[in-house]
């Protein structure tokens, strides 16, 4: 089943991650697309409490990929 295509700029993410975020291009770039396909089967972040469910599960799904989790400094603040 198609369900939608993910597309990254690559030069964006890099510039993204040169600009200070305290992860690998490569980490970067897997949250990006793990995002993508959570929008792709219908998650949305219209709101706090759909942008907190979609959160913790892309956080679940990156850390099966072991990519750190990118939410996890602003939750412990």
């Amino acid at each position: 089943m198609l369900l939608g295509d993910v597309v990254v700029a690559f030069e964006t993410a890099r510039r993204e991650v040169e600009k200070g975020a305290a992860r690998s291009l490569a980490d970067h770039l897997a949250h990006l697309i793990v995002h993508g396909v959570l929008h792709l089967l219908g998650h949305d972040h219209e709101d706090d409490v759909e942008a907190e469910a979609m959160e913790r599960l892309e956080s679940a799904l990156l850390a099966r990929l072991g990519v750190p989790d990118p939410y996890h400094e602003r939750r412990s603040a």
